[in-house]
């Protein structure tokens, strides 16, 4: 795996898109299978996370991929207050437990495993890749791409239209994702708000998934994630960063 990095690490992120998309589908239809949900995926997630970490320390790189404290004050990024409003959506419309006590901890657990890998692959891997040659374009490819990957739901059996939504937040969300861990050069940030978001979406109550409260969620997912981008690069030019 060192071999392949070292050669291309765009070949390299690229690889570990495909191996987490291709591994969580899989591991979602075992699971089905077996009659038990995310026990397969709660296991192919620990598996990952562990491993990629392990991958990054061993090899010197845990500052370069975020795991590190912040550069700057946590006072310029408004002690990521936003972060938090973008957590708590999942529970706009209540909260009820909707599987086992069982089931509800291998949903959360895979959730929290989808956050870390999600962070580390398409803000770490894949952004450290292309910000290599072109910054901008860095940001701009590893948002949309992180966005559009959600629609590999709909093979798992996601509705369009929710699915459709999902993208479209997704990105506006990896946009501030990105230049969150390029300017403060911490993926922490980012890696415990996508964990909450996934995580508190398994206690979401059914009028969440009505198509108007989808709506008025997503909504609210791009405006703020667009609002506070901007923001932060406003307050990045001011400093002179």
């Amino acid at each position: 795996m060192k071999r392949l990095y070292e050669k291309n690490e765009l070949t390299f992120s690229l690889l570990w898109i495909g191996v987490y998309v291709i591994s969580f589908s899989l591991a979602d239809g075992l699971s089905e299978l077996i009659g038990i949900e995310k026990l397969i995926t709660a296991v192919v997630g620990l598996a990952l996370m562990l491993g990629l970490y392990i991958w990054v320390l061993k090899n010197g790189l845990w500052e370069y991929y975020g795991f590190c404290r912040l550069k700057r004050s946590a006072k310029d990024y408004l002690y990521f207050v936003p972060l938090v409003l973008l957590v708590s959506v999942n529970l706009w419309w209540g909260a009820q437990l909707r599987f086992t006590v069982f089931e509800t901890a291998l949903h959360v657990f895979s959730m929290l495993c989808v956050g870390f890998l999600e962070e580390l692959i398409f803000r770490g891997f894949l952004f450290k890749a292309l910000s290599r040659d072109n910054l901008k374009q860095a940001i701009i490819i590893s948002s949309v791409t992180f966005g559009i990957g959600h629609i590999v739901n709909l093979l798992n059996g996601a509705e369009f239209v929710p699915t459709m939504l999902q993208s479209c937040y997704a990105i506006a969300a990896g946009f501030l994702f990105t230049y969150i861990f390029h300017t403060s050069g911490s993926l922490w940030p980012c890696i415990l708000a996508h964990g909450g978001i996934n995580g508190l979406s398994v206690f979401a109550s059914d009028k969440a998934e009505l198509m108007t409260n989808q709506m008025i969620g997503a909504g609210f997912l791009c405006v703020l994630s667009v609002g506070y981008s901007v923001y932060i690069v406003r307050r990045t030019k001011s400093l002179g960063e």
